[in-house]
């Protein structure tokens, strides 16, 4: 199973260190809500990332068929990325304690996580690039699990060290951000605010360019 776990580091960590809206919302989320919303947000993504494995391995049919519609899937993601950036601008607000001005955490009701929770879902789902990169790591870990004596084994392991890994890097995540955000003051997190919502609007523009230009955002 040597190969199975190395197989699953090395897509793990590409996919752990790629660069896409979806590391900016987990440190915004962060610093926003806290380690609650943080966590709420990694795991809407993980949750993606299984759906995503579990199309690719047992809807191939489907996945394919999907992927065929990737203009208006890549349409949907990038006006929900947009939709995002302006919110994020123009009207999220930064809760400040009254007794001492600090930045105030958000108080989390389960609607709220739950909100968070399919934000981080449908962000990271509707990202043409992650389909294909689950499609051409499916498509690395099926071939390689044909030359294994237990391929089913092969194939579970490497993908759960992948799924691991990535979740264990987005934890990572959160825990800096949680620490960079004692630091934060209403000001700073206002610009932060804003930055991310530039960076989502950048994002979706890009991704919808990609799509019309057949050159899909990795």
């Amino acid at each position: 199973m040597i190969a199975a776990l190395a197989k699953g580091f090395a897509l793990g960590l590409l996919l752990s260190i790629s660069v896409g809206p979806v590391i900016f919302s987990i440190i915004k989320q962060s610093l926003t809500n806290g380690h609650k919303g943080g966590f709420a947000f990694i795991a809407g993504v993980s949750a993606s990332d299984i759906t995503l494995v579990l199309i690719c391995n047992l809807f191939t049919n489907l996945f394919q068929s999907a992927m065929t519609h990737e203009l208006i899937i890549g349409a949907i993601g990038s006006i929900f990325l947009m939709f995002m950036g302006i919110y994020t601008i123009f009207f999220k607000k930064v809760s400040v304690a009254a007794d001492d001005g600090k930045i105030k955490l958000s108080v989390m009701r389960k609607r709220d996580v739950i909100g968070v929770f399919l934000s981080g879902y449908f962000m990271n789902l509707l990202n043409p690039g992650v389909l294909l990169f689950w499609i051409g790591a499916s498509t690395a870990v099926l071939s390689g699990s044909e030359k294994q004596d237990h391929p089913d084994e092969y194939i579970l392991v490497a993908f759960s060290v992948c799924l691991l890994l990535n979740l264990f890097a987005d934890t990572l995540k959160v825990m800096l951000a949680g620490k960079i955000r004692e630091k934060l003051n209403p000001h700073n997190i206002h610009i932060i605010n804003r930055i991310a919502g530039i960076i989502y609007i950048v994002f979706g523009i890009v991704l919808i360019y990609g799509l019309a230009t057949h050159k899909i955002m990795q």
